[in-house]
């Protein structure tokens, strides 16, 4: 007799499916992890698609463990510059610009997870988005848009 399957938070993350972030009837499993970064993988046998814990999220498809992304978070909020905070962490300011402005982009999922993880008050999140803001210019408009909602 096959022991039951246990249960599973996560929905599928493929539009295509007509399961797509629907709860019910939902028909997913465990399917592996990730080598480089550690995420789970899913599979949903509906649509037949395999996708990551961290679809839909700021931290898809980093190669930084959740770990470093807090550090450099706390960086931010200590109002460090990009250089700063590439000599401290030993990141390129590269990789820290694009995870800034994936930050922007879910500025809202961001804030929950900023208070929640990290223990940041709304103001050190207000401070954080101001020094975000500044850098517009050189933001998409994706993340511009998610900075309005935010700010």
């Amino acid at each position: 007799m096959a022991r039951p399957r246990g249960k599973i938070d996560v929905v599928c993350q493929n539009p295509k499916c007509r399961y797509y972030l629907n709860e019910n009837g939902k028909d997913i499993i465990k399917s592996g992890r990730y080598k480089s970064t550690g995420h789970q993988r899913y599979y949903c046998y509906h649509c037949r698609s395999y996708f990551m814990e961290t679809k839909g999220t700021p931290f898809y498809r980093k190669r930084l463990s959740e770990r470093e992304i807090r550090n450099i978070c706390k960086h931010l909020v200590d109002k460090n510059g990009i250089r700063s905070i590439e000599r401290i962490t030993g990141h390129h300011r590269d990789t820290i610009g694009t995870l800034l402005e994936d930050m922007a982009e879910y500025a809202d999922q961001m804030n929950e997870y900023l208070t929640r993880k990290l223990g940041l008050s709304t103001s050190e999140c207000s401070d954080l988005w101001r020094f975000v803001q500044a850098r517009k210019r050189k933001l998409s408009v994706a993340a511009q848009e998610g900075l309005m909602k935010n700010v």
